[in-house]
Parts: structure tokens; C-alpha cells; sequence
């Protein structure tokens, strides 16, 4: 098994403590610098006529516009970046040629000696483009005059962002868009209450007895639906709570639906559509007041054609905006954010963490001849960081620096990289998706406050042929907060992870699943209209969204979390049990005595245990961990793992699968099924036979244990405590020649209580 543990680096950064001033900027201390030629192409004038575009050639690199319509004063306004080490040529030529002929005729050019191009330094304004003659072939002056800026900068330049760069120049121009960087930052997601409560005077379409009523909610391409009414009338009740995830600012409208008939084949009753921005917003648990909404009118009823099909029906419901809640897009262990919705009820933020992406090495194709094309992408809470994608490399240099605000210690930040598939016409034209390279997650609550963690982490991707290291990441982190605000920090650990509404009126399970999956739906809709889009595949990846769906890998790595959580008290017991039988007679001699001094003189005991843990705490100090957490491949089963596993694990649901693979691994589940119902089984029997003997099941036995408890209440006052206790601990301590192999007498009697197991049909 490869080393999938972190290592730490030592990159050429300038990052020195920040002050207790510092406010939120983009000091790029945390990466590399690194040097870029910009070249800004604004506009041209009195062209000849033509489809002019312009092209920049510096050595083996070339940079192309789109070419603009038929006019004489074109508009690009276009930004290209070459990287300065990969610079080969002193000389940079900007060409204008005509699309309308083939080859592309010559209109025009301007040629710039690199060293002499001037440099710009941020937070300088931008360099000014100005107005140059074009010449001909022979250095000619024309008539024609073209609008740019050229200067040397570096990644914290404002044009960074928008610059099409020098590796990108293999790629169509239509594709350019999906290399750049960008800062994505989601709208507020807030839950959406409905509470349809019932219908009056509808126009049934159909008779009752052979269809039923129920409401059909729908919020964009959301959709929900009650439940059926018991009441089949033309009045029929529900009081049922459908939530949706609404965004703001709410432009959106709710279409609610009376509809009758089944769940496949069913007609509308009546319509009625409510702007969101109408909605009550609640920021406590307050109670929201019911209204009565007019539904439109339906068509003839079947029951009474000779009926009008006149407006009498009325819905009411209660439609709220719940701003108290914390949107639950992401699992509750690897949240990046526990606010509210409402803005009003945000505490003021604690510190700043910062994030340097500054490369990958070692990066493996994911098939034989593929070309890789990464880029990164980080998420902390609303706002989504995406680094440039670099061009067909095997070791992608970024050095890019991004910055968010903290409001909670307990959060995660999760960095990926991805492999752009969408820079090929081909692919993208077949629905190519980006492949998922590595994820890891770091806890803030891990750091140390303004400490530097440099590190590479391994890139681990779970395939369908196994697991695999695509390579390393190199990262560069810092949590910083002022000093004199520790003392909020500590604060932190005192107050409910949630916001109080989620313990006030707590949401199910069911309707928590629910809502993360729409508020999944909601984010990858929103990104992936953004420009460059992040795919739909991006964002299930980054929130976990199938970390529930059930494997087989899954289910053994938790279980060795369980055995590693009950492994000290299992050793302890174990131990327990070899004193109890004697293996070894000085460590049983030593334990009585000790549990004799301990009755003898009960007063140390409390304080004794608290200075073992104090003393445990102060040794692990020294042992404590130096890098920050990442993939435990042994906790997770990746060296156990077998084909059949990973291929139940990559399996969609509902299952994509049939015949006998998927009767095979349904028998396979039923085993596992079958264990776990004999382990809960014997729990619950266990529990039912102690509750048995008070409940008179069995006469006899609840009297004989009322006896038993009569007859040890007088023992109790007669003898003291620390005499029974005394003899309870001599008698467990016994040595084995005095034991018989049979039951003791508690045990027998236990065993014989009746439980609820044989009631089972």
C-alpha cells in the first residue's frame, strides 16, 4: 500500500506572522511568485475592410481574439498571460489578420522588445492601453491604429483572472473560457415551509370512492406531494408540512396543485401561484398565521356536468421562509458552515483562513494516451474558489492565494482537483464529465492560530479497478485570529454546534436527507450557469452528496471504527476477566488489595483519577500531531477491498445492474442483513428479560425478584455499604477452584425471563 499520509514541503514563500490588522486582502505570501507578460488587446480603428482578429506570437506560443464582424473599428477587449520562465523569445509580435480569406490575409502588426516592457507592481492602477501604428510586412506605417497594454506583472495582478494564458493555446478559443480562475459565491439558501392544510368546495373530477386527493407543490424544478386525504369529499384535509430550499433574493413563485385521481394518472382541481417574495420570513419559532388562497377554476365536473365550472374553490395553508435554520447542504462532520440563513442572526466573524494552491506533481493520466488538464477547486461555505486549469501537464504549477472569513472554529475546508475534460470539442460535445483526481479535508479547529502548514497531500481516487494515487497536491494554510479574540474562540466550545432552532423544533431524518439533496440540486443549477461553469459532477463531488449511499466498504470501515472505539474498554474487560480467574496470582492479589484500600479510604479516588487524566494529557502533549489529517488508507478499507465491492460502491441507485450479479450481491446483503438482525435481536432480548421482571409475565419470577429486593433492602440497613461491597468484590475474586463451570444462580434466573422475541410473526 502507498504512503497516503501528508509530508511536509518547504516552497520559496514570503509569508510572515500577520499583524493584529491585517484586513481581508490578497497579500500572496502564501505561494510562489511567479512572473507573466500581460498583453491587453482593447480595440482597433480604420481597418481596411475586413473580419479582423488579432494574434499574438512570442517564440512557440500564439494567443488568438475571436474575429469581430465586418467593420473598421472592432472591439476585443481580450487579456493573454505568457509565463516569463517559459519565455524563449525577446521579441513579441501582435498580428492582425483578415478571417475572410485562406490562408488569413495580413492586415497588419506591432512588434514589443520584451525587456523593455514596463513592470506594474499591485495596488498600483491599471496600466493605461494606448493607441499604436500598425505596419506592414516592410515596417511600414499604415493608415490603421490599434488599442493595447503590455506590462510584466505577476498572479496578483486583477487581470489574472480574465488572462487567457500561454499553455492554453492548444485549445479551440470557444474553450478558453473554462481555463480561467474564478470565485464563485452562492446565493443564501433558505428552507421554505408549506403547510397544506386543507381545501374547500373543490370540483371533483372524479368519484371519490375510485380515486383520492392529494397536493402537488412545485418550486422551479422541485416538485413534492402529501400524502393522500383521508377525507374523500369536496372538503378534504391534510395539515402536512412539504419544505423546499428556496434562494434569495426569491424571485421565484410556488405553484400549489389540488389534484385527484393516482399518483400516475391524476388532474388538476385548481391552480394558485404565490410569488416567494410574499412568504413570511421567520428568524424564531414563531408561529406563522394560515391564509386562504383562491384556486383557479377547474374544468366540468364528471360527478355534474350541468354544474358551472364556476370559481368556489378555496386552499389554506401556512407558507413560511425559515431563516433560523443552517442550510444542511454538506454532512455535519465535514461542514464548512453552521450559520443561520437570516443574515440578523450571524455572529461577527473570528478570524481569516487563507489558502495557497501552489502545484501538483506526479499526476497520472486516468487512461492509457489521456491528456491531463487540472485544475482546483476549494469550498468554504458559500464561496467556491476554482484555480486555472494548466494545459496538458503531469506537474500543474498555480500558486494562486484565496482568503475567506471564519465565523466557527468546528468547520472543514475541502480542496479537489479535477481533470478538465470539457476543453475538447469532442468530448464536450458527447457530454464529457470532469473526472475527480483527490479529495482531502482539513478541520480548522486542527490548526494552530497564524502557524504556516505547508504540506503535499496524495491524491487518492477510488476507481472501479481499485484505488490508485493520482499524484500530490501541494498546499500551503493559515487560521489566523487576533490574540486579544482567543478567549471568544475558547467560547466556541460552550455553545450548540446548530443554531437553536434545530434543537427547538428539529427536523427529521427524512426531511433532512430531503433538503440536503435539493439544496445539492439548488448549488450545481446555480454554478453550472456561471462562466466558466462548475459542473454538476463538480458539485456532488465537493458535497459528498452519495456519502450516505450504503457499500460494503463503507460498512467495514465503520465497523472498524467501532471496535477501535470500544477496543479499550474490551482490553479492559478482558483484563478484568484474568483477574477474576486467576493467570496471573500477583496481579489479582494486587487488585484486591488495592479494591481494599479503596473501600477503606474512598476519599482519594476522584481526585486521583482526574490527575491520571490530567498526567495522560501532559505526556500525549509531546506525542500530539504535527500534520494536519488526511486519508487513513487503512481505516478505510482500501487494501481490503475487493472488485465486487467497488463495483456495488460505483453502482447508481437504483442499481443499474441485473440478473445474477445483482442476485448475488442481494444474497450478500441478506447475510450481512441476517448478522445484524441476530446482534439486535439478542440486545433486545436482553433488555425485554430485565423489564420482565417487574411486569408480572411471569408470576413466579417477579416474586421470587420482589423478595429478592425486600430481603437486600434490610441487608442494606443493617449492613454498611463497604461490607457488602467487600464481600460482592471477595466473591467475584474467588479463586477458580472454588467456581463451578455451570451458570451462576443470577444468570439462570435472567436466562429463564420471558421476552417479546417468540410474539414475532
Amino acid at each position: 500500500m502507498a504512503n497516503f499520509g501528508p509530508k511536509e514541503t518547504s516552497p520559496n514563500i514570503s509569508a510572515g506572522l500577520p499583524t493584529e490588522n491585517d484586513t481581508l486582502t490578497r497579500r500572496y505570501d502564501l505561494v510562489e511568485q511567479m512572473q507573466f507578460l500581460y498583453v491587453r488587446v482593447v480595440r482597433a480603428r480604420d481597418l481596411p475592410p475586413c473580419d479582423p482578429y488579432v494574434q499574438l506570437r512570442l517564440g512557440n506560443y500564439r494567443g488568438t481574439t475571436l474575429s469581430s464582424q465586418r467593420t473598421p473599428f472592432p472591439a476585443w477587449n481580450r487579456v493573454f498571460a505568457f509565463e516569463k520562465d517559459r519565455i524563449q523569445d525577446l521579441n513579441l509580435e501582435i498580428v492582425v489578420r483578415d478571417r475572410m480569406f485562406m490562408p488569413h490575409a495580413f492586415v497588419g502588426r506591432v512588434q514589443f522588445p520584451v525587456p523593455d516592457v514596463p513592470k506594474r507592481v499591485p495596488p498600483e492602477s491599471p496600466l493605461a492601453p494606448q493607441w499604436y501604428k500598425l505596419e506592414d510586412q516592410g515596417g511600414t506605417p499604415i493608415v490603421a491604429d490599434i488599442m493595447l497594454a503590455v506590462w510584466m506583472g505577476t498572479q496578483a495582478d486583477e487581470f489574472f483572472p480574465q488572462a487567457s494564458f500561454s499553455d492554453a493555446t492548444s485549445i479551440s478559443v470557444d474553450a478558453v473560457a473554462h481555463t480561467r480562475s474564478k470565485v464563485y459565491i452562492l446565493p443564501t439558501l433558505w428552507y421554505l415551509r408549506v403547510n397544506v392544510i386543507q381545501a374547500q368546495d373543490l370540483l371533483l373530477r372524479f368519484h371519490p370512492e375510485s380515486s383520492d386527493l392529494f397536493v402537488q407543490v412545485d418550486l422551479g424544478r422541485l416538485r413534492l406531494r402529501t400524502s393522500f386525504s383521508k377525507k374523500k369529499n369536496p372538503n378534504p384535509f391534510w395539515n402536512e408540512d412539504l419544505m423546499f430550499v428556496a434562494q434569495e433574493p426569491f424571485n421565484e413563485s410556488l405553484v400549489i396543485s389540488v389534484e385527484q385521481g393516482t399518483l400516475a394518472d391524476h388532474v388538476s382541481l385548481g391552480k394558485c401561484v404565490i410569488p416567494l417574495k410574499n412568504a413570511d420570513k421567520r428568524l424564531d419559532g414563531g408561529g406563522v398565521a394560515s391564509k386562504w388562497y383562491n384556486l383557479d377554476a377547474p374544468g366540468p365536473s364528471i360527478i355534474d356536468p350541468s354544474q358551472e365550472a364556476v370559481f368556489a374553490s378555496k386552499f389554506n395553508a401556512r407558507i413560511s421562509l425559515d431563516g433560523a435554520y443552517h442550510m444542511l447542504d454538506e454532512p455535519t462532520e465535514n461542514c464548512s458552515d453552521f450559520r443561520a440563513s437570516a443574515k440578523k442572526l450571524w455572529r461577527p466573524s473570528i478570524g481569516i483562513l487563507e489558502l495557497g494552491m501552489l502545484k501538483a506533481s506526479g499526476l497520472e493520466p486516468m487512461s492509457m494516451g489521456a491528456r491531463i488538464h487540472a485544475y482546483c477547486v476549494a469550498k468554504y461555505g458559500p464561496k467556491w474558489c476554482r484555480s486555472r486549469t494548466i494545459v496538458d501537464s503531469l506537474s500543474p504549477v498555480w500558486n494562486e492565494q484565496y482568503v475567506w472569513e471564519v465565523y466557527d472554529p468546528f468547520t472543514v475546508i475541502t480542496i479537489a482537483v479535477f481533470n478538465n475534460n470539457q476543453l475538447d470539442a469532442e468530448d464536450s460535445s458527447r457530454g464529457a464529465m470532469d473526472t475527480l483526481m483527490g479529495k482531502i479535508r482539513i478541520r480548522l479547529s486542527t490548526l494552530e492560530r497564524s502557524k504556516i502548514y505547508t504540506h503535499s497531500y496524495p491524491l487518492i481516487c477510488l476507481q472501479p479497478s481499485g484505488v490508485k494515487k493520482m499524484g500530490e497536491i501541494h498546499l500551503a494554510l493559515r487560521f489566523s485570529w487576533p490574540f486579544w479574540s482567543s478567549l471568544n474562540m475558547h467560547q466556541f466550545y460552550m455553545l450548540p454546534l446548530l443554531p437553536r432552532q434545530h434543537y427547538i423544533s428539529p427536523l427529521s431524518p427524512a426531511q433532512i436527507d430531503n433538503l440536503r439533496n435539493q439544496a445539492a440540486h439548488v448549488s450545481s443549477v446555480r454554478l453550472s450557469s456561471a462562466e466558466p461553469p462548475l459542473c454538476r459532477e463538480v458539485v456532488y463531488n465537493m458535497l459528498d452528496a452519495r456519502s450516505d449511499t450504503w457499500s460494503m466498504r463503507k460498512g467495514q470501515a465503520t465497523l472498524k471504527r467501532i471496535k477501535n472505539v470500544v477496543g479499550g474498554f474490551v482490553s479492559w474487560w478482558k483484563w478484568l476477566e484474568d483477574v477474576r480467574y486467576w493467570k496471573n496470582p500477583v496481579t489479582t492479589s494486587l487488585f484486591y488489595l488495592l479494591c481494599i484500600l479503596v473501600l477503606l479510604f474512598p476519599e482519594p479516588i476522584v481526585p486521583l483519577g482526574t490527575f491520571y487524566l490530567l498526567f495522560l494529557g501532559l505526556k500525549r502533549y509531546f506525542k500530539r500531531p504535527k500534520h494536519p489529517p488526511s486519508v487513513d488508507a487503512e481505516l478505510s478499507c482500501l487494501d481490503t477491498t475487493t472488485p465486487e465491492d467497488l463495483e456495488e460502491e460505483f453502482d447508481l441507485f437504483p442499481s443499474q445492474f441485473g440478473g445474477e450479479r445483482l442476485r448475488r450481491r442481494y444474497d450478500r446483503l441478506r447475510a450481512i442483513g441476517g448478522t445484524a438482525q441476530r446482534m439486535a435481536n439478542e440486545v433486545a432480548t436482553m433488555g425485554e428479560r430485565l423489564q420482565s421482571l417487574r411486569s408480572w409475565r411471569d408470576p413466579r419470577a417477579t416474586s421470587l425478584f420482589l423478595i429478592f429486593c425486600c430481603v437486600f433492602y434490610i441487608v442494606t440497613l443493617v449492613l454498611p455499604a463497604r461490607f457488602i461491597i467487600f464481600l460482592w468484590i471477595t466473591f467475584c475474586l474467588r479463586h477458580p477452584r472454588f467456581r463451578s463451570v455451570l451458570p451462576s444462580i443470577p444468570q439462570n434466573f435472567l436466562m429463564r425471563m420471558p421476552s417479546k422475541r417468540a410474539l414475532i410473526l
